[in-house]
């Protein structure tokens, strides 16, 4: 980084990436990746080739088959676990704008720096 221009375009990747791409993209996984149906399953198995006793049990029963080469119910509790986790906000979380201490600095200049760009958020 070269130029204040410069630095100001790291800065503002940085706080679109961590606040609302984060947002966008994290807290809203959970109401469509938490109803199963809306999510895919891991298949653990290659298609059997045909003579193979596994071609077989998948032409008798094609159901039974299908069920042994899907995701675990363990693995599926902990993926729909995980992602309910991630998908929370936290209850000390403070948001782009907001500050949990008045005292964070006593310098006049980056007070009113602060609150301009918290004016601006709003």
């Amino acid at each position: 980084m070269n130029t204040l221009a410069d630095l100001t375009q790291a800065c503002t990747i940085i706080i679109w990436i961590a606040s609302a791409f984060h947002v966008a993209v994290n807290f809203g996984q959970y109401p469509y990746i938490g109803y199963l149906l809306n999510r895919p399953t891991v298949n653990c198995r290659f298609m059997p080739k045909p003579g193979t006793k596994e071609y077989d049990k998948l032409e008798n029963n094609p159901d039974l088959a299908f069920l042994k080469t899907i995701t675990a119910q363990f693995q599926t509790l902990l993926g729909v676990s995980i992602i309910k986790v991630l998908s929370r906000h936290a209850s000390y979380e403070i948001y782009l704008g907001q500050r949990d201490t008045t005292e964070w600095t006593i310098d006049d200049e980056p007070l009113a720096t602060f609150e301009r760009f918290r004016k601006k958020l709003v």
